[in-house]
């Protein structure tokens, strides 16, 4: 992957945060694996995961890209990996007149860039929907060969391992529509046996660890990395439409994935022209019930 860029003094830009999940932060630390010299940028916000970042890393003042600029141009760095929601096409531009910097952006949403190459991770990513997006020179990388999913997902799916539960339920390290609590509620109610993953992020953690405590039906796992072990040891999956899609779709385990932001429009849409469930926070809770 990315041969030849993977040399250059890198920077990775993105963000994490209770509000705006963790996504973002865990595909770039699959992605930095591909590179030889590589760093991170980042604003420090509340519930963000910046102390787990294994990299040499650096804080920004704040979103304000005059600070990433500077801080291109004073480390010298040759490559800049935007995965940010906050940088439009418009940012990229000035970024590569006042650096000259190549850059690689991060695409979940068909929407228009200026870089050198351009990367959707998404299984159901369209390289052809690019073409009037970005420039005509531009490389993009989409699909199943850009995944970004970790080796022990493709380790774990040729392992059979028993059934411990009969659900499995993700909704990012954040949650912040409460599903988790409000899915396993249901489920609990009907006798399920069920694994909760979630992280020290969650708002609404307290309420889910009073809820484990009262059934012991309920395992709750916080800040797990066996992430893809109790995926395997699960009937069904009950997910994020995020990229707990590719891995459960490297496992090929079955699932129903929901839509919690809008920034999984498409792949809500794929999977519901595929033919996979695929529901919203609030219809998963009606099927549930």
């Amino acid at each position: 992957m990315f041969e030849k860029p993977s040399h250059l003094k890198t920077l990775i830009r993105a963000d994490s945060s209770a509000t705006i999940g963790h996504g973002h932060i865990r595909r770039d630390l699959v992605l930095a694996s591909h590179f030889k010299d590589i760093s991170f940028a980042c604003v420090r916000l509340n519930g963000d995961i910046f102390d787990e970042i294994n990299y040499p890393k650096f804080e920004l003042e704040s979103s304000n890209i005059k600070y990433l600029i500077n801080l291109i141009n004073e480390q010298k760095f040759k490559l800049l990996i935007i995965d940010h929601y906050g940088i439009n096409v418009k940012d990229e531009k000035q970024i590569k007149e006042q650096t000259g910097v190549k850059i690689l952006s991060f695409d979940d949403e068909y929407k228009e860039h200026f870089c050198d190459i351009l990367l959707n991770v998404n299984t159901f990513a369209d390289p052809q929907r690019y073409e009037a997006l970005v420039p005509r020179e531009c490389e993009i990388c989409c699909g199943e060969n850009f995944m970004l999913v970790r080796d022990e997902f493709y380790k774990e799916r040729e392992i059979k391992r028993e059934k411990k539960f009969d659900f499995f339920i993700a909704f990012g390290g954040s949650d912040v529509m409460d599903l988790s609590f409000k899915t396993a509620q249901i489920l609990l109610s009907k006798g399920h046996k069920i694994a909760v993953i979630t992280t020290s992020a969650n708002p609404n953690l307290n309420a889910l660890k009073e809820l484990a405590k009262k059934n012991s039906n309920l395992s709750l796992f916080i800040n797990s990395k066996q992430i893809a072990r109790f995926m395997n040891e699960s009937h069904e999956l009950i997910i994020s439409a995020s990229s707990f899609v590719n891995e459960a779709l490297v496992l090929g385990a079955k699932f129903s994935a929901v839509k919690v932001a809008q920034n999984q429009d498409e792949i809500y849409k794929w999977l519901v022209k595929k033919g996979f469930k695929a529901f919203s926070g609030e219809e998963i809770c009606k099927k549930l019930a």
